[in-house]
C-alpha cells in the first residue's frame, strides 16, 4: 500500500496555503503601518508665529459707497469652500485687512489671523445656527453667556444698559468676533457702508477686531507683536494657539 499521497494532488493545496498566509501577513503589515504611521497631509501646516498670511488681498476701492467687501468676491469665492469659510465672512476678513493696511501700515495684520479668530469665536458667524446676510449681518444675533464670574468666566457687570447685548445686568460677548459692549464702544466701526457700527455685522466686527489687534500688538509681522495682540484679545495661551493653528491652515489653503 502506498502511504504517500501523489505529489500532483498535495502540492497545489500546500502552495495555496502558503500563498494565503503570505497575503494575510501582508494585509496585517499594511494595517499596522496605517495605524502607526498615518498618511502625512499633502500640504504641511506650519507651526510658527505669526501664521502664514495666505493669498494676498487684491487692491480695491476702499472709499467707494456701500459694502466694499463685495469687491473681493472674485478673490473669496475660489477659496471659500476649500477653507470652509462662508464667502461673505472671507470677504469681510479680506476687507478688514485691506483697510488696516492703509490706516495702519506698520501693523501688518493678515486676513488669516482674523479668520482664525472668527473660526474660534463663532464659526465665522454661524454659531448656533446663525447665518450671514449678504450685508454681513448675523441672524439671529450671536450672544455669549452672561459674564457672571463663574469658574473660568470673568465677571463684568453691565456697561451698556443692555442696549447692545440685551442684558441689563451683566455684559455678554456679542457678534461674530465676540466683543463685549465696553470694548465695542471704543473699537467698533462701520465697515459695510450702512452708517452703523454693528457688532453683529461681520464686516464691522472684523475691522473692529483688526483695529484692536493692531493697537495692542503693534507690529504683527513678528512673533512678539502677534502674541501680544492675541493675548490681549483673550488672555489664554490655549486660545492663542488654537487661533494660530486655524489661521496657519487657512494660510496654506486647507480647512482646519
Amino acid at each position: 500500500m502506498d502511504v504517500m499521497a501523489p505529489a500532483s494532488s498535495s502540492a497545489p493545496n500546500a502552495f495555496a496555503r502558503v500563498l494565503l498566509g503570505s497575503m494575510l501577513a501582508a494585509v496585517l503589515v499594511a494595517v499596522v503601518i496605517a495605524v502607526w504611521a498615518p498618511e502625512e497631509p499633502e500640504i504641511p501646516i506650519p507651526e510658527g508665529v505669526p501664521p502664514a498670511p495666505g493669498p494676498p488681498v487684491p487692491a480695491i476701492a476702499l472709499d467707494g459707497p456701500g459694502r466694499t467687501a463685495d469687491l473681493l468676491r472674485d478673490w473669496a469665492e475660489p477659496q471659500a469652500d476649500r477653507l470652509g469659510i462662508p464667502v461673505t465672512a472671507l470677504e469681510a476678513y479680506g476687507n478688514a485687512a485691506a483697510v488696516i493696511a492703509v490706516d495702519d501700515p506698520g501693523c501688518g495684520l493678515a486676513w488669516t489671523t482674523l479668520a482664525g479668530i472668527g473660526s474660534v469665536e463663532s464659526r465665522h458667524g454661524q454659531h448656533a445656527g446663525a447665518t450671514l446676510a449678504p450685508d454681513g449681518t448675523a441672524n439671529p444675533p450671536i450672544r455669549g453667556i452672561p459674564l457672571d464670574g463663574r469658574p473660568g468666566v470673568a465677571e463684568i457687570r453691565d456697561t451698556d444698559g443692555g442696549r447692545l447685548d440685551g442684558d441689563p445686568v451683566l455684559d455678554r460677548a456679542m457678534g461674530p468676533m465676540q466683543f463685549i459692549p465696553e470694548t465695542w464702544s471704543r473699537w467698533g466701526v462701520d465697515a459695510n457702508g450702512d452708517g452703523i457700527a454693528d457688532p453683529d455685522n461681520i464686516d464691522d466686527a472684523a475691522l473692529g477686531a483688526a483695529r484692536y489687534l493692531c493697537d495692542r500688538g503693534g507690529d504683527l509681522t513678528g512673533a512678539e507683536g502677534w502674541t501680544r495682540a492675541l493675548m490681549a484679545y483673550n488672555r489664554s495661551t490655549e486660545y492663542m494657539m488654537l487661533v494660530r493653528d486655524r489661521a496657519s491652515a487657512y494660510g496654506v489653503g486647507v480647512r482646519p
